[in-house]
């Protein structure tokens, strides 16, 4: 009694301190490795990223409309001074008492500065006529950090689609192997009948090659099923961020995902798209551009304060604090600017061309994938029969065979039928799956 308590309680324990051994206990939903996705991807981590690096240039870019002050100070040691000589008589004579004094009466040399010279100060600079611009240059950034936002939304559901498709083959290929193996079995069971027969001279070697080529061809299959499979996990563990060997998936509900109608989808689509508002931000941002090469036309005045504070220069004051406008006009500029404003229409241009083809793109895309939808659920429905059926054959070659009534081959046969049908459900339900959220794609939901 005691050693089968023991059991139990070091496998809590294992599951306890082990975080792997859980997570490999318990076996992978569809919504858990979408999520692991979209937090661990780092794809999409490099989206979020841009639109963080978006988000800070409009930040940078506000900050150009304040007054921009620059800080500045020197040291400098001069050999050679400069001086003012007054020579003798520069300044005329003067009579005193029957002669005459020159003036001055000797040279006189005054020095203009010292060895030892700082200057430092503060200037402020507002502008003024740029003020426009910088406005416009702000929309742009903010155009420009909204159109990242759509990028890594379109990223997310690129993901979700990619999880949708591994986590469905993984299943699918799962199916096929049973299949594969029912069929291995099968074919074995049927070699042995066959040699059987070959040692009572009931049958020739024809019937015992060709058995041995279907089971070669059965094990090819199957190889190529684990590849397959091997990797498909890969890239499942890689878009995941799971560090287990192994992943054991869990089974995929039934689904009641409820669509809209056609018109609905085209309406959503037709305003809440992804890839039409991308080609509309970008024909917006292609007319702001215009609109700041328009003008940069104008000249650059500004407002100019600021405070000096000078030693070693004797002509000049210590304390300076001065207040003024500047100017300043690159008439080269307005000549190459007339074939920038010419560039940028041209690329407005394009952005429309692209805009309308985008749309009518989309339209046709959302067309065709509601009527996959509509295949896809008309092929569920089938593929449902067809497992509810081979199910209940199953059940009653199971019923006959403990009654003695039928042979272990045909309980395989059955198996390997059930199987097929169970991954063509799958890949029906992984049709449905793909078209629906193709719809939801495209309609922007």
């Amino acid at each position: 009694m005691k050693t089968k308590l023991i059991f139990p309680i070091l496998t809590l324990c294992a599951v306890a301190l082990d975080p792997v051994y859980a997570q490999q206990a318990q076996p992978l939903t569809l919504e858990q490795a979408v999520e692991m996705a979209l937090q661990n991807n780092h794809l999409l981590n490099v989206r979020k990223l841009q639109v963080a690096e978006k988000e800070a240039k409009v930040a940078e870019d506000a900050i150009k409309r304040y007054p921009v002050a620059s800080v500045s100070s020197s040291y400098q040691y001069n050999a050679n001074l400069g001086q003012l000589v007054i020579e003798q008589g520069s300044f005329g004579t003067l009579p005193l008492g029957g002669t005459t004094v020159a003036l001055p009466n000797e040279e006189k040399t005054f020095p203009l500065g010292k060895h030892h010279n700082f200057n430092a100060g503060v200037t402020l600079y507002q502008p003024i006529t740029q003020l426009g611009k910088i406005k416009t240059g702000i929309e742009v950034a903010k155009t420009d950090a909204e159109l990242a936002r759509h990028e890594q939304s379109k990223a997310s559901l690129q993901i979700r689609q990619a999880i949708e498709k591994l986590y469905y083959g993984l299943l699918i290929t799962q199916k096929q192997q049973e299949e594969a193996n029912a069929k291995i079995k099968l074919a074995q069971m049927r070699l042995y009948d066959v040699e059987s027969a070959l040692l009572s001279g009931k049958t020739i070697d024809v019937n015992k090659a060709g058995l041995q080529a279907n089971i070669a061809d059965e094990e090819q299959n199957l190889l190529k099923l684990r590849i397959q499979t091997e990797d498909y996990t890969a890239d499942l563990k890689q878009l995941t961020g799971i560090d287990a060997d192994s992943v054991t998936l869990a089974p995929v509900t039934n689904m009641t995902i409820a669509s809209g109608t056609l018109d609905t989808y085209l309406t959503n689509a037709a305003t809440s798209n992804n890839d039409i508002k991308i080609a509309n931000l970008t024909e917006i941002k292609t007319q702001k551009a215009i609109r700041a090469a328009e003008q940069s036309n104008l000249p650059d005045i500004g407002l100019v304060a600021g405070y000096s504070y000078q030693t070693g220069n004797l002509l000049f004051p210590n304390n300076n604090p001065f207040v003024g406008a500047q100017f300043k006009w690159n008439i080269q500029d307005l000549v190459a600017n007339k074939q920038v404003i010419r560039q940028r229409h041209f690329l407005s241009q394009q952005a429309r061309e692209n805009l309308l083809n985008t749309q009518n793109q989309v339209k046709n895309d959302v067309s065709k994938t509601h009527r996959k939808l509509t295949q896809a659920t008309a092929l569920i429905a089938v593929a449902e029969k067809a497992v509810k059926y081979r199910t209940e054959e199953l059940k009653v070659q199971t019923d006959r065979q403990a009654s003695g009534l039928n042979l272990e081959a045909d309980i395989l046969n059955t198996r390997s039928l059930l199987a097929k049908a169970e991954a063509d459900l799958l890949a029906a339900q992984l049709n449905y799956r793909l078209a629906h959220s193709d719809l939801q794609r495209l309609a922007g939901e």
